[in-house]
């Protein structure tokens, strides 16, 4: 009988748990999870009446992966208010509307009268060398100028990645956008043609914002991360660390803390790059190179509890982020009460302000007292709060986002190609497919498929 070891009880590992064992109900599985707990970054607290998220707060409903997931297992989503539609983006020391549509790009003040102007010129930019692996900042500033690029671009990277733009690369990150201007030449004859597309088979075309509607669960994202570890109860392995991996007559050996050794007939390194790199150092020291280039920011999170009376700001919508050229100390702030039912007491806001990310490496050498007194003063000149918050917390991520630098797809199509001589071996996590949620559901439910057919060819 096969026996799959997954080592990683992340949301990749949990999601990939959960799909083999409804197609192999026969088979032995064991999901290693090194802390106390599931789950990896989809990690809720819950205290004096918030429900605070440590990481990921939501899932985009655009593509219907982590929904389903949640629908097979009986947990009922919640989609955010309205309000969370709209953003803000930071300039000169106020918060203004980040446009999401042509004709509110046209009246607003984020951009200067130049910076639309050389932004409406993108039609006629060339395409770029499609042989060349662009950083966001290139491809930003070449097709969009760099007034766009500072305050449109820039905290875009920020907020998804905690990046740095001039690493980051465009076809790595940001796939479909590198796809639109070379099927369609320009990214404003792209959105224009879609949208006709869009009207023309009475659907709600593209917009200028990240698309779909954001939802989570009433008892925020550890209501998932909950169903799942008691979906997997008699399959997950608690504060179980596997310390190595070995080979021995085409059997899978991981040898834990503990000193016992467990066989595996599949393999699936489901834990961040750093800890894979380790596990593999020996048997496969290749593809444990290839994992070491994979980088991850520190960010730590300020979670405040705000009464309403104390903020001159009603906090209408989702949050605001700050482009890096407004130096401002945080990346930016998530209005958590605003954008879901239930997150606060009543009188209450609970905002989440976000620091560090590749820009500020060094952020959690700083004491909670330093972190918290940063996001006060933020939030004090640019929403109005009037006194210190009556609840407060810190959140600390040592290597929160993995980096789809500059010569990532390279580094993937490198890890292919060492993964073939492997069989049996595979590989599921955000730092290969995309670092959202949803897509790590969806590569999990892929391999999930793989590994029943009963392949041991090795991928991820």
């Amino acid at each position: 009988m096969a026996h799959v070891v997954i080592i990683g009880g992340g949301m990749s590992g949990m999601s990939l748990a959960w799909y083999l064992k409804n197609l192999k109900p026969d088979w032995q599985l064991s999901l290693l999870e090194a802390e106390d707990r599931p789950g990896g970054k989809a990690w809720t607290e819950y205290r004096q009446g918030f429900v605070i998220e440590r990481g990921v707060n939501g899932v985009l409903d655009n593509k219907p992966w982590t929904l389903d997931l949640a629908a097979e297992l009986g947990v009922r989503p919640l989609r955010s208010r309205k309000a969370s539609a709209k953003r803000f983006i930071i300039r000169n020391d106020t918060l203004m509307d980040l446009p999401s549509s042509g004709k509110a790009f046209l009246s607003s003040r984020l951009l200067s009268l130049s910076g639309k102007l050389r932004l409406l010129r993108e039609v006629f930019v060339r395409q770029g060398n499609e042989l060349v692996d662009e950083s966001l900042e290139e491809f930003a500033t070449r097709r969009l100028g760099r007034e766009a690029f500072e305050y449109l671009i820039d905290p875009m990277a920020s907020g998804i990645y905690a990046g740095n733009p001039s690493r980051l690369s465009l076809k790595s990150c940001f796939p479909r956008i590198h796809e639109l201007e070379r099927e369609y030449g320009s990214l404003i004859r792209a959105m224009i043609r879609l949208q006709i597309a869009a009207r023309r088979k009475k659907r709600k075309g593209p917009s200028a914002g990240p698309g779909g509607v954001l939802t989570s669960f009433r008892e925020g994202m550890g209501e998932l991360v909950d169903a799942l570890k008691q979906a997997l109860s008699d399959d997950i392995k608690l504060a179980c660390k596997a310390k190595v991996v070995r080979r021995s007559e085409g059997k899978w050996l991981v040898e834990l803390e503990d000193a016992s050794v467990m066989e595996a007939s599949h393999l699936v390194i489901s834990c961040p790059a750093y800890a894979a790199s380790r596990l593999l150092e020996r048997v496969c020291p290749a593809i444990s190179e290839i994992c070491a280039y994979i980088e991850y920011p520190p960010i730590a999170v300020v979670a405040f509890g705000v009464s309403k009376k104390a903020m001159s700001n009603n906090l209408d919508g989702f949050g605001f982020l700050s482009p890096h050229v407004e130096k401002r100390r945080i990346l930016g702030a998530l209005w958590d009460s605003s954008v879901f039912d239930g997150r606060a007491p009543q009188g209450y806001h609970l905002v989440r302000c976000l620091i560090g990310g590749m820009r500020d490496r060094h952020c959690l050498s700083r004491t909670d007292a330093e972190l918290e007194d940063w996001a006060y003063k933020e939030l004090k000149e640019l929403c109005g709060l009037r006194k210190p918050p009556d609840f407060s917390a810190v959140f600390r991520w040592q290597k929160a986002i993995p980096q789809y630098h500059v010569g990532h797809e390279a580094l993937m199509e490198r890890l292919g190609q060492e993964l073939e001589s492997q069989p049996g071996l595979f590989i599921r996590c955000n730092w290969i497919g995309g670092v959202s949620l949803n897509d790590c559901i969806m590569h999990s439910r892929r391999l999930a498929r793989q590994i029943a057919s009963g392949s041991l060819k090795a991928g991820f």
